[in-house]
């Protein structure tokens, strides 16, 4: 039976959402295309995160840094104390945040259907916890299953994580799917790992290496094409 494992961070949940709020309420810059924003911090913040795992670079002194440099791409220029204030609000949106429907249905299909879940995720472990609670993933997945970098010491694409919980679950590399949304971090992190990869790619992203995910998931449809694909026919 198969395995798999979803990343949670604009995999299970629009991102987009709760960065949209915070900026709504402590910016007014006209000409600054939100979703942009929010790719550049998102990949500002890959940039430093290993910094942040080994404690080179403080928590909050990576958040502040992030969201100034994807500003600054935009010819504009930030305070830390603004950007520190995004952060809060950013924060407590992520508290409110709500399972995406396709995500949804596929953790539903996969616990009626037999298939083991389980989560991989980088970040601080007790801000990943608060999101994991606010989405309620415990219903589907128990704590044995879920590996948060912040508790680990390690993060994606370090393949120490991803053997870690190949270990700790008992996996089959050959019948394991990784979901995620970073192509670096979550696919080529997979992928290195010997494990299958599944991309969700709703921004159009393109890739910046010739490795190649088994699935892209792009919306409703194709995550339930991929998901059908693991059940056995005689469960269908």
């Amino acid at each position: 039976m198969a395995t798999v494992i979803f990343d949670v961070d604009d995999t299970l949940y629009d991102q987009l959402v709760p960065f949209k709020q915070a900026y709504q309420k402590n910016f007014s810059f006209r000409n600054i295309p939100i979703e942009e924003l929010f790719a550049l911090s998102r990949r500002y913040s890959d940039q430093v995160f290993d910094k942040t795992t080994k404690g080179l670079l403080s928590l909050s002194d990576m958040q502040i840094y992030r969201i100034r440099n994807a500003f600054k791409h935009f010819g504009v220029a930030i305070t830390d104390e603004q950007g520190r204030n995004f952060q809060i609000d950013y924060q407590m949106n992520q508290e409110r945040i709500r399972l995406l429907p396709e995500m949804k249905d596929a953790l539903n299909s996969c616990s009626k259907n037999g298939i083991q879940l389980g989560i991989i995720t980088n970040g601080p472990a007790e801000h990943q916890m608060k999101k994991i609670k606010a989405l309620g993933l415990n219903k589907w997945i128990p704590d044995t299953n879920i590996f948060v970098s912040g508790k680990l010491g390690f993060s994606k694409p370090d393949l120490k994580i991803f053997q870690y919980a190949e270990k700790a679950m008992r996996l089959n590399r050959e019948t394991t799917y990784y979901v995620g949304d970073s192509f670096t971090n979550d696919i080529v992190g997979a992928k290195n790992a010997g494990w299958k990869a599944v991309w969700v790619n709703r921004r159009n992203a393109t890739p910046d290496c010739d490795i190649a995910p088994e699935y892209i998931v792009n919306n409703y449809e194709t995550m339930y094409r991929f998901i059908d694909a693991l059940i056995p026919r005689e469960n269908q």
